[in-house]
């Protein structure tokens, strides 16, 4: 289920991309700078562990979140 503060998207892809490449596609990192700075901080998880690499790949069905002041942001590789 998902809470309040949480929104979800599923986000079509072709095969696989890497994590920092997603975060920007999914509307979750404004910039490359940014989903460096989020996924350096420890802001960023997939499939609910924290990830730290930004070149991970995430297949299709991966789910990636986001902690930010507002809330949890959530989207489904699609």
């Amino acid at each position: 289920m998902i809470g309040a503060m949480e929104a979800q998207n599923v986000v079509p892809v072709d095969g696989e991309i890497r994590l920092g490449q997603f975060l920007k596609l999914a509307s979750l990192a404004e910039s490359g700078a940014q989903a460096r700075e989020l996924i350096a901080d420890g802001e960023v998880s997939v499939d609910g562990v924290v990830e730290t690499r930004r070149g991970r790949q995430l297949a299709t069905g991966a789910r990636v979140e986001v902690s930010t002041p507002g809330g949890v942001l959530v989207a489904v590789v699609g």
